[in-house]
């Protein structure tokens, strides 16, 4: 992000939701989620690389993770302006719309296995890691990266 410019403020977004058609909101909530989806990606993207120990891209990741934080809170704003109009949130077609499918299932959902419970894995069944879990291993990198000075 230039640091020319910054988001709009939480309180304008949602005043400017109010004069918002309801098919304009369910548009805006499933472009949010796309940005999300890209974000993500490029996350993924960058992993190997932060691995390696590329302090430019665990930063970017680290950036990429308070963004789609923000686009998260953006898109409860968007629910929330739907709901106060007492029309339905159509958060499961939203998701469903937007959200990766990795071998025919959604990214984050395990598929039924007859007979028999995997224990719990790190890594989403998919090789992808939740945000919560590229988070946690980049803060971890982060702290163990206190070296000044310029990396080439």
């Amino acid at each position: 992000m230039s640091s020319d410019t910054a988001p709009i403020p939480p309180e304008e977004f949602a005043r400017a939701l109010e004069s918002l058609p309801p098919e304009t909101l369910h548009q805006r909530a499933a472009e949010i989620q796309n940005s999300i989806n890209h974000l993500k990606y490029s996350n993924e993207q960058m992993m190997p690389f932060a691995d390696e120990g590329d302090h430019d891209c665990r930063e970017a990741m680290f950036e990429n993770l308070v963004v789609i934080g923000r686009m998260n809170e953006r898109i409860k704003m968007v629910r929330e302006e739907v709901e106060k109009r007492g029309l339905r949130w159509a958060d499961a077609e939203v998701e469903e719309a937007e959200g990766e499918k990795v071998n025919g299932h959604i990214e984050g959902q395990e598929p039924p296995v007859a007979g028999s419970q995997a224990p719990a894995q790190e890594v989403a069944p998919s090789g992808r890691l939740t945000d919560e879990q590229l988070r946690r291993r980049l803060e971890e990198q982060m702290a163990g990266d206190e070296e000044e000075g310029v990396h080439l």
